[in-house]
């Protein structure tokens, strides 16, 4: 057995976070990608909501997330009038980038391979464009009216669910 640590054990706090900050300006302001596979919410499974780093809108309920084996976050639709489309040609594709509408931080892309029964569409989004806060703090947040939709549409969790919203009433 290695004693060995990866390279983020090692660093400090105050350096881990100032490298989240630094690939969070990247992927946002650089129309940049975090690796595959690498990101916070990637093989993330909780109740919650997703919101954008800047102006703290809604971006993505988890009863929308899915798992897609593409290396990122995959969501079937994000919360209504939260994001922007634009056609992005780099890299010799063509492609749709997906942008936060209130603060127009790149988000990541979308793509027409999602789950047929929830719309078709798979938006691949690079976590460290995201802030998730989790369903016991969305109230608290204000972020309430978006309980009963996660509620609503969690199958995969939803006895987890259940139990966070009865320690909430």
């Amino acid at each position: 057995m290695s004693d060995k640590k990866p390279a983020d054990a090692l660093k400090k706090p105050k350096e881990y976070s100032e490298m989240k900050q630094a690939l969070a300006h990247y992927v946002t302001r650089e129309n940049g990608t975090e690796r595959a596979y690498t990101g916070e919410y990637y093989d993330f499974d909780e109740p919650g909501i997703y919101v954008d780093l800047y102006d703290g809108k809604p971006l993505f309920l988890s009863s929308d997330k899915f798992f897609s084996s593409c290396g990122w976050p995959a969501f079937s639709k994000p919360v209504r009038g939260s994001v922007s489309e634009k056609t992005d040609l780099s890299y010799g594709m063509i492609r749709t980038e997906v942008r936060s509408l209130g603060s127009d931080a790149h988000l990541g892309h979308v793509f027409r391979d999602g789950p047929a029964q929830s719309g078709g569409l798979r938006y691949c989004i690079n976590s460290a464009a995201l802030r998730f806060v989790p369903l016991e703090d969305m109230e608290k947040e204000g972020y309430g009216e978006y309980i009963p939709l996660i509620r609503q549409n969690n199958c995969k969790n939803i006895q987890q669910t259940d139990k966070i919203l009865t320690k909430m009433m």
